[in-house]
């Protein structure tokens, strides 16, 4: 059996995995989109490594757009092999890949009309990666099966999922694929999530295998804890919108980041810390819509969410919350100078109504930009982290003047000892391990602390790098 890295190797996005049996039986694990704009990976969203009629099936480990939003264009160039991942992914791919196809649309209508309005008639007009169409062709391939129920893709492979807790509907996959005699075990970590946040349950130990690809996102750092987290987030809230009389602006995905936040948000209200006056708008349409499917999926919540809907029928929602669908009232709220709080997508605010939140509100010193989870270095939310002092926006200059906070506690990866909490009970039978989705040299730390705690082999592969799997036994 042999792995080909097709993603998310040595970058924190378009995550994408292929396994090629020896008979030839191929499996691709997530079919992410490339978010960012880094000049070597240009061209990743619009090319295979790999040829998509010869896939026979697609293994979805939950459904962020940096792991699922190619789906649409694989189906577009010829796969049409089945999708399988949980209900709860199942679900909310159904408004993320339709949102997803509408922002490929969007983002190339205005760069044709930019074109046409500066005369640059050297530039080439673009066409969108997938429309609408494609988006509802893939979700009719989609097959879901519930966490830990073994089921068969091929006569030699079964696959399982565990519940991650990264996001409504995350899941590990374990493999076990017999060729001959030999039976390999293979685990594909996804996401890893946290434990003991809001929301979801913790995230599982995988079974025990014999290789593994892992996530390494935040392999270099410990987060916030959880009392501190709160305190400080209530503090920014109070400083900005009460006493400076200002606005935070927080990019949030609308999925996972934004219900947790909300849901916060309900709790600080609920328990007085927070006046219950202060006007906190969601704007985005897919919150409004995947903030309804957490609604719907009780079998993903945790007891301590289970325990609070004795009491407070609606989680997701208080008095002087709104969830902003509407395009004019999106734009309204750039329009007046009402202290409040809006939450919109996307995370790392390179597209989505935020980008122009953040357009209007920068260069306010009485603002705050509430970044809360990871940003890649080349997006407008890496530019911050980084301490920018400009930011260019729509084509212009703008002054970083608003105070600029960094919560990555919000975040739903895990920090390098939560990711190690979840993996430690491999390392006995593990022979070697991969590590994925994450920037290099946050990778190689990450790799010292394992091996300082016992691991054995760890590559750190790069992109379109394959490996003979055989060969490592």
């Amino acid at each position: 059996m042999k792995i080909k890295f097709c993603g998310a190797a040595g970058e924190v996005t378009g995550s994408a995995h292929l396994l090629i049996l020896n008979d030839g039986f191929s499996i691709l694990l997530d079919c992410g989109l490339y978010q960012g704009h880094s000049e070597n990976w240009k061209d990743f969203n619009e090319n295979w490594l790999f040829d998509p009629l010869k896939l026979d099936c697609l293994i979805l480990s939950h459904a962020h757009i940096d792991h699922s939003g190619r789906i649409p264009k694989l189906v577009k160039d010829g796969f049409r092999g089945p999708i399988y991942t949980t209900a709860a992914s199942r679900s909310l791919s159904s408004i993320m890949l339709l949102d997803s196809a509408k922002i490929q649309q969007s983002e190339t209508d205005f760069f044709n009309k930019r074109i046409l309005r500066n005369k640059n008639f050297a530039a080439v007009p673009r066409t969108p990666l997938y429309g609408e169409q494609d988006a509802k062709n893939a979700l009719k391939q989609y097959v879901s099966y519930p966490y830990d129920t073994w089921f068969q893709i091929h006569p030699s492979v079964k696959v399982q999922f565990r519940d991650m807790g990264h996001i409504l509907g995350s899941a590990s996959v374990t493999l076990y694929v017999q060729e001959g005699d030999k039976v390999t075990r293979l685990g594909f970590t996804g996401d890893i999530g946290r434990p003991n946040r809001p929301i979801l349950r913790d995230p599982l130990p995988l079974p025990a295998v014999d290789f593994l690809i892992a996530e390494s996102t935040y392999g270099d750092r410990i987060h916030e804890s959880a009392p501190n987290e709160s305190i400080h987030f209530r503090d920014i809230i109070l400083k900005t919108v009460i006493q400076n009389k200002g606005r935070v602006i927080i990019p949030a995905f609308s999925v996972g980041r934004t219900q947790e936040v909300v849901y916060i948000l309900d709790r600080l209200v609920e328990m007085g810390e927070l006046p219950d006056g202060i006007p906190v708008y969601v704007d985005s349409p897919l919150s409004v819509n995947a903030t309804q499917l957490y609604r719907e999926h009780l079998e993903c919540y945790d007891e301590e969410l289970h325990d609070h809907l004795l009491t407070d029928k609606d989680p997701f929602g208080f008095n002087s919350l709104r969830y902003i669908s509407d395009v004019e009232e999106s734009k309204s709220l750039n329009t007046n100078e009402e202290p409040c709080v809006i939450i919109s997508s996307s995370g790392m605010m390179n597209t989505g109504r935020v980008k122009h939140h953040l357009a209007n509100n920068i260069e306010d010193s009485r603002n705050t930009i509430l970044i809360i989870g990871y940003c890649s270095p080349d997006t407008p939310g890496g530019k911050l982290i980084n301490g920018d002092r400009t930011i260019r926006l729509f084509g212009e200059e703008l002054m970083v003047r608003a105070k600029v906070e960094i919560m990555d506690s919000f975040s739903a990866h895990g920090d390098q000892m939560e990711m190690y909490d979840v993996l430690k009970n491999l390392k006995t039978e593990l022979k070697h391990m991969f590590l994925v989705h994450g920037e290099p040299e946050k990778q190689k730390i990450y790799r010292s602390f394992l091996q300082d705690r016992g691991f054995g082999k760890i590559s750190i592969p790069e992109l379109g790098e394959s490996v003979d799997l055989d060969s490592l036994q």
